[in-house]
């Protein structure tokens, strides 16, 4: 055998151990990308859920919102004279 044909085998050789690592790798990608695109889908349908779970709430809020609404004045006018009871004790103590 001559050189010449000794390097084209080489080169051949050398060119299939690339090709056969570039599909090796391309289709660990491809598993890869499958793994995500069903985790996507496993994500969107699980939003889907809560959307649709939580749309109850919707009417809901504006109640509950007005009821702490009045909560919180009450609790302001309470946290207005237990202020003036302590004051008041204050001085009494004094």
């Amino acid at each position: 055998m001559n050189v010449g044909v000794i390097l084209s085998i080489l080169t051949l050789l050398a060119a299939l151990i690339v090709v056969l690592a570039l599909v090796y790798f391309l289709a660990r990608i491809i598993l890869a990308l499958r793994g995500a695109n069903r985790n996507l889908y496993q994500l969107a349908d699980g939003l889907v859920k809560i959307e649709q779970d939580t749309q109850p709430l919707e009417g809901k809020l504006g109640t509950i919102n007005g009821a702490l609404g009045q909560l919180l004045t009450g609790l302001l006018s309470v946290n207005a004279h237990l202020a003036s009871v302590v004051k008041m004790l204050k001085l009494e103590n004094q």
